[in-house]
């Protein structure tokens, strides 16, 4: 066996798939019980990084580790093809052609560029040695699966889930489209927080004579000066007290329990207290806009808290998800006078046709100028910005296409479902069920081009909303046949039957949607349109989903609502959630830091085997850190295996096990004993698989062949092997053991080694010409090799073994000896110790590596060492000579001028 892995590797990869192994597992398995790991799909757009091997590698273990259990394991790889960020590239690649180009048009140059990348990370992900079908993946921009997303979205449209309604959704203003909560990520924004006066119309001294003649005020506090234009309303705890104070800003109504902390932050010093108001007292009572002609409303929320702010809330329901919810309750309008690009429309006034961020230190000075302003401070606080380019969203009402989560029940069904899928680790599911008990309406339409058509019409003459469940699958049958491109190349009319009319007004002539689908739902739908459309993947649930733990709020998420909607159960049993990949100092990746680690190149340097063996030598519930500190511990732990590969094929090199093996009662005491610890590596490495816990594999498996074998098995039984005849029983028991290791030893490896596994297999005595390792099923070990008290015994001696090798170790820095088999040593002892040495007197010197060990009796008064008072070591040089042969020392070596010169007797008697 040699190494060299970025060579030779390639070449396996090329063997498996001229053997076509991946369908030859699938054949030895046919007929046991399946399990299907549901791939989700990642994007088709650029090369793989190294959160992409971790995802795909820790599934190919499982895949690999189920079929040795005996299972039959399809894997099914996919891509996520359709979208914004493919449609930004092509966009960019095209520049001023696109002008020129109709929607079919630019619909085909994003499919080729997402075949270009499905292409390279195909090839990419089989260098990892993942098997799968990668010959037929699922792609979301296929024919039959565009034809599946619309039957889905259909199934919602039927029950009346599928809903048009204008409400606050997140916007990207220069991506143009709407976003999913999926699609947003929160970082550190510096924004300008203000507290402004909103002064109350009605006077309240009516029912607070503290008040009387006094003109008051409600004051709220903002992080989004933008979004005063859209006020209409004041939003007030129906619980909390409310206290006046006299100001020098005038007097100023706020929550009691912030009055301090506003009066502080407020920079107004000393306020009196003219006395407590009941927030219940001042519904639907009204405040002047501090801008323009109109009055907000004073309305009661339970949203309002005593966190931040004054308790007295902004309300602009077309610009927030709480706002408009209260709004609906006090019948306000959605109103959000910004446009698709972000900008403020004509009615807003001063600020028409001004960027709405740009537009803050403007709406700032029109406050302060009209005597409204209270204090301006800025803000360092989380804010939402756009997944693919970047820059801050916005929340803004507009026409868009929802799933209800009330109105047959999917909110409830989904919770319900959560609490009968296994999550893993445990925290998964707390997480994902406060994701989706408190989210909002699924927001499903994209204003772009490149997706799946929300397959909906409108009546040209009453602008009624068409959804018609029948249409829409005749839809998804033509999508199926020809692809969702017939939708952009063919006018309402080809789509519905002869004759059809308005329900409404009768008419006849109709226009097609133009928004596409929330690439969430294509994916979220692959249940139907892969584990459904697949007979031999056997249907929904599918037996594990596994990605990282942003998928809660993505693709989990989105695949438990479409599935839960359409099947009324969750589309997994079980959920493996996995850690982001961080640098060496637990710090995110980003080409700015220089800190990227690229698969590729740990590939050429070291090897796809190093990246399988990193991801399973972490614990991938947490962040999983990788550099080249960490790649060089792995490489010697990868070096430590290999060799020990290495020792065993060579030590059975001229064993064959049909005629040379011993029965398990021949065999030596110390090659039982090793044949217990081997058991107990099996049943605990099995047991990690079963529960995916490969890290355990690790370590269990390298402190098996770096302590139990070569440490100490591999030392103390070299002179039967190398030194003892071919067929000397001694010699035939060591390899049966040895024989016995490896094939239980490389079965067990062969899920995450999966290249070092296949290479050993082929030379074992056992190997079935032709076959891979990855064919075969893990060993069933007899009962009776755990052997809990000849373990102990030897246990025992182990820990005389470690207090020997530290007396020899100190003898040998102190110069007494050389190497150990130049050493004597003498054992006093008494009681058990005593015993127990006595009992393997004769293998004394082989289990400590010595020339010679002497049992004598320990005195009476006489003490042992620190570390056992029953136990004396005392460290010699040898007695005698050197055997040229065994490099023992004995006093009766061989004359120089015998037959063989120099010999012991023990090594006289073999030859």
């Amino acid at each position: 066996m040699r190494g060299n892995l970025p060579a030779r590797e390639p070449e396996t990869l090329a063997r498996w798939q001229e053997e076509d192994t991946y369908r030859s597992i699938l054949a030895r398995h046919q007929g046991q019980t399946p399990f299907v790991l549901h791939d989700g799909p990642p994007y088709a757009n650029g090369h793989l990084h190294i959160g992409h091997a971790l995802n795909k590698i820790l599934k190919d273990v499982i895949i690999k580790s189920r079929s040795m259990t005996g299972h039959l394991c399809h894997y099914v790889p996919g891509w996520d093809c359709h979208g914004l960020p493919i449609e930004h590239q092509v966009d960019k690649d095209l520049g001023k052609r696109k002008v020129d180009m109709t929607q079919v048009e630019i619909r085909q140059a994003c499919r080729r560029y997402a075949e270009k990348f499905i292409a390279i990370q195909k090839e990419e992900f089989e260098r990892f040695g993942v098997f799968g079908e990668w010959e037929r993946p699922y792609l979301t921009m296929n024919y039959p699966y565009e034809g599946e997303i619309v039957r889905s979205l259909s199934r919602f449209a039927a029950n009346g889930s599928l809903f048009k309604s204008k409400k606050p959704i997140y916007w990207c203003a220069p991506c143009g489209t709407a976003l999913a909560e999926a699609e947003v990520e929160y970082e550190d924004e510096s924004s300008p927080s203000i507290y402004v006066k909103f002064n109350l119309v009605e006077d309240l001294g009516e029912k607070y004579p503290f008040l009387a003649g006094l003109e008051s005020s409600l004051v709220i506090w903002t992080t989004t000066p933008w979004t005063i234009p859209a006020n209409l309303a004041v939003c007030l705890h129906p619980d909390f007290d409310y206290v006046a104070l006299k100001t020098k800003a005038g007097v100023l109504i706020v929550a009691e329990g912030l009055r301090e902390t506003f009066l502080k932050e407020a920079e107004l010093g000393e306020a009196e207290v003219l006395g407590l108001i009941k927030g219940t007292d001042l519904e639907n009572y009204h405040c002047q806009h501090p801008l323009y002609d109109r009055q907000s409303l004073v309305i009661l929320g339970d949203h309002v808290t005593l966190e931040a702010g004054t308790g007295c809330v902004h309300t602009a329901p077309g610009h927030g998800q709480e706002d408009y919810e209260v709004g609906l309750r006090y019948n306000l309008e959605v109103y959000a006078p910004v446009d698709d690009k972000g900008c403020f429309t004509e009615e807003v006034g001063f600020f028409a046709g001004q960027f709405v961020f740009a537009a803050n230190p403007l709406v700032i000075e029109k406050l302060n100028e009209f005597g409204k302003l209270i204090a301006e401070k800025p803000l360092s606080h989380s804010y939402p910005h756009c997944w693919r380019c970047k820059k801050p969203i916005i929340f803004r009402s507009t026409e868009q296409w929802f799933i209800s989560m009330e109105k047959e029940g999917l909110r409830r069904q989904a919770l319900d479902a959560i609490n009968q899928v296994e999550w893993i680790p445990s925290w998964g599911r707390e997480r994902i069920y406060g994701m989706i008990e408190n989210r909002p309406d699924w927001c499903v339409s994209r204003q772009r081009i490149w997706g799946v058509p929300i397959t909906a019409f409108y009546c040209q003459k009453c602008d009624k909303v068409i959804m018609d469940e029948a249409v829409m699958d005749s839809v998804a049958d033509l999508f199926t046949e020809h692809g969702a491109d017939i939708w952009f190349e063919q006018e309402a009319a080809y789509f519905l039957p002869e004759g059809f009319s308005c329900s409404s007004c009768g008419h006849a002539e109709f226009r097609k949607e133009s928004d596409i689908l929330d690439v969430w739902f294509d994916s979220g739908v692959s249940f139907a349109a892969v584990l459904q459309n697949r007979d031999y993947l056997g249907g929904v649930p599918a037996d594990l989903y596994l990605e990282g733990s942003d998928q809660h709020r993505g693709w989990f998420h989105s695949s438990l609502l479409a599935a839960v909607g359409v099947t009324g159960k969750a589309p997994y049993k079980a959920v493996l959630t996995h850690g982001f990949v961080v640098d060496g100092k637990g710090k995110k990746m980003s080409k700015s830091s220089g800190n990227v680690v690229a698969p590729d190149k740990v590939i050429k340097r070291y090897g796809a085997e190093i990246l399988r063996l990193w991801v399973a030598a972490q614990d991938y519930r947490d962040d999983i850190r990788i550099s080249d500190e960490i790649l060089a511990r792995l490489v010697e732990a990868y070096r430590r295996i290999r060799n020990t590969f290495r020792f065993l094929l060579g030590n059975l090199s001229d064993f064959k096990p049909e005629t040379d093996a011993l029965a398990y009662e021949d065999l030596q005491e110390i090659d039982r004993f090793i044949l217990h610890e081997l058991a107990k590596l099996q049943k605990r490495v099995l047991k990690a698989y079963e529960e995916y816990e490969f890290h355990v594999i690790y370590h269990a498996v390298h402190n098996f062949c770096a302590v139990t074998l070569s440490s100490f098995y591999l030392e103390v039984g070299k002179d039967r092997l190398y030194i003892l005849r071919q067929d000397d029983p001694l010699r035939r028991s060591a390899q049966t053991m040895l024989n016995t290791v490896l094939n239980t030893l490389v079965r067990l490896c062969a899920p995450i080694l999966a290249f070092t596994a296949d290479e050993v297999w082929r030379y074992m005595p056992e190997a079935v010409a032709g076959e891979s390792i990855h064919l075969q099923e893990f060993l069933t070990l007899p009962e009776n090799y755990e052997n809990p008290q000849l373990a102990a015994i030897w246990e025992e001696l182990l820990v005389v073994r470690r207090l020997v090798l530290k007396e020899l170790e100190g003898a040998r820095q102190d110069k007494v000896i050389g190497n150990s088999l130049g050493a004597r040593l003498e054992l006093k002892s008494r009681g058990a110790v005593a015993d127990l040495l006595a009992r393997y007197d004769e293998q004394l010197a082989d289990i400590f590596i010595v020339s010679q060990v002497e049992l004598k009796p320990l005195a009476d008064g006489e003490t042992g060492g620190d570390e056992n008072s029953d136990l004396l070591i005392n460290v010699s040089p040898a007695i005698g000579n050197k055997c040229e042969r065994c490099w023992c020392y004995s006093e009766e070596i061989t004359a120089l001028d015998a037959e063989f010169p120099g010999i012991c007797p023990r090594c006289l008697e073999q030859l």
